[in-house]
């Protein structure tokens, strides 16, 4: 599966996470890390659902860049 995972960039850290799985969410130092760190989360957020008995929700949100 795919899911969309946000990044927002603080003055000191970077957060991401993923709208499709509430809960899963990670802060950083850098924006490198907090990918590396929300790849890792994914997983282990999708096993916890599964051993709670829990289905693994389908991916749907998506983002879009808008100019203005």
């Amino acid at each position: 599966m795919t899911y969309l995972v946000i990044v927002e960039t603080a003055k000191e850290s970077v957060g991401t996470y993923v709208p499709d799985l509430p809960g899963c969410a990670v802060v950083a130092d850098t924006r490198e890390e907090a990918l590396t760190l929300i790849r890792e989360a994914i997983p282990l957020h999708l096993e916890g659902l599964r051993e709670d008995g829990n289905p693994n929700p389908e991916p749907v949100s998506s983002a879009e860049v808008v100019a203005v």
